[in-house]
């Protein structure tokens, strides 16, 4: 098997794996690293150009996994393309929508090479998606050679698939991003651990984090629930960033059933965007599939209003509620980064992360900046002081590290190679693996540079 790991910056970003096993070329999951612009946030497909591509396998939809995959299938238009079914419900809207985006992009920061695919480009490559249903193997063959294809749930949000992968007698597995832990609105993760893998894929977002015993994610939950309370009682508002899939599906029935309970006072719940446009998407996989718990009886039920259209930085908003906007990490020019320049000033007010922030983005600051200090907005020219509260809950749609160790190491694998994880996080988990099996060779791949397993 010889790896190519195509994102270019490493890290969490443009997830990409260009592997080569026997007679076949595939690449797993084709992302979009949303910390860069232009091509410079794509994987380098240029390495691969000249290989004939037999098959591409998504693992889940979110940007980071998909976002450049127009890109790829227009330079290999032969290669079939696989993935869940949930994740064939999904993927034309998240890509329409990054499509949108660019195109935003190309006149505000005069990136003339966006957008990078158009919407008649998606429709073409919707024409070629093929669905994997769970723990149901498809096998391909190439000249003498025969492999087959298993996803298998992996929690973290709706379709994402760990993947299996079958070639001469050997088995080979991709966790993509994984959470075991059940949701309100998703099972976690069904992996394969009586399986013997030669070589495991293992994600590693959560590598630098280590989750205190006492919160757990009922404990953080119930803290989540008591901090809203206590905002909204002293007469504030409570931010909650989250991402479009997934998260604010998740966050949305959490504040539904609160509510039901007795758990949270009344008052108004805002939220926009691409989160309810992908909540038609879930309410139509949950009928259909039965893999997903969430409808939209929810968003009826909770009476959502749509945020002001117009937010000024240091500026409340007219209306005291709790505001669940996207992005997740505060990236700029998105909701829940112009919301918090409005909330930051005032010291009655909070901001509660509940998922992965990356240290670079915006929310990965903003967690990182004491009480008191000044905090700049750096695309809408505005500063202040921390007075809102700032919180943030173990509730991460990834798995802990902990969780991903067992997991690794029950599989008794001869390698393991580490995806998915800044520098820091990677480092605990090579230290781990060694120490628990020493006969372990642990692979931390350099970006764009091959290697042999």
């Amino acid at each position: 098997m010889r790896v190519i790991d195509l994102n270019r910056n490493g890290g969490i970003g443009a997830n990409s794996l260009f592997v080569k096993l026997d007679s076949f070329n595939f690449i797993v999951d084709a992302g979009l690293n949303p910390k860069f612009a232009g091509n410079l946030a794509t994987p380098d497909y240029t390495l691969i150009e000249d290989a004939d591509i037999h098959f591409i396998v998504i693992t889940h939809c979110h940007l980071d996994h998909i976002g450049s995959l127009p890109v790829l299938m227009r330079k290999h238009p032969e290669a079939r393309v696989f993935m869940s079914q949930a994740s064939q419900m999904l993927i034309e809207r998240m890509l329409h929508n990054s499509c949108n985006v660019m195109t935003r992009q190309r006149a505000e920061k005069n990136i003339p090479e966006y957008p990078l695919f158009t919407h008649e480009e998606i429709d073409q490559a919707a024409e070629r998606f093929e669905t994997i249903p769970f723990s149901k193997p498809v096998q391909l063959s190439e000249a003498d050679d025969e492999i087959e294809l298993k996803l298998y749930p992996a929690g973290h949000v709706a379709g994402a698939g760990g993947l299996e992968i079958s070639s001469s007698g050997k088995r080979y597995f991709f966790s993509g991003d994984v959470l075991f832990d059940n949701q309100y609105t998703l099972n976690g993760a069904s992996f394969p651990i009586e399986n013997r893998f030669e070589t495991v894929f293992l994600e590693t977002t959560r590598g630098e984090t280590e989750r205190p015993k006492e919160r757990t994610r009922a404990s953080e939950i119930d803290r989540l629930l008591k901090t809203i309370t206590n905002v909204l009682r002293r007469g504030g508002s409570v931010l909650i960033p989250v991402f479009a899939l997934g998260r604010m599906q998740e966050i949305l029935t959490l504040i539904n059933n609160a509510r039901k309970e007795g758990l949270l006072p009344t008052c108004p719940i805002f939220g926009a965007g691409l989160g309810l446009a992908v909540a038609d998407h879930l309410d139509q996989i949950s009928k259909r599939t039965g893999q997903v718990k969430f409808t939209r009886k929810t968003i009826k039920e909770l009476r959502l209003r749509r945020p002001p259209r117009e937010m000024t930085p240091g500026k409340e908003p007219p209306e005291q509620g709790i505001y669940i906007l996207s992005s997740g990490m505060m990236v700029e020019h998105t909701p829940s980064y112009n919301l918090a320049a409005s909330l930051l000033p005032q010291g009655r007010n909070a901001i509660c992360f509940v998922g992965y922030c990356d240290p670079q983005t915006p929310g990965g600051k903003l967690l990182d900046t004491k009480p008191g200090e000044t905090f700049l907005f750096e695309t809408i020219d505005y500063q202040t002081p921390v007075r809102a509260q700032i919180e943030r809950f173990e509730m991460s749609g990834h798995a802990d590290r902990e969780e991903l160790l067992k997991f690794a190491l029950r599989t008794h694998p001869k390698k393991v190679v580490l995806t998915h994880g800044d520098p820091g996080a990677r480092a605990w988990f090579a230290i781990a693996l060694a120490e628990n099996d020493p006969a372990l060779i642990v692979i931390d791949p350099k970006p764009l540079e091959p290697f042999q397993l």
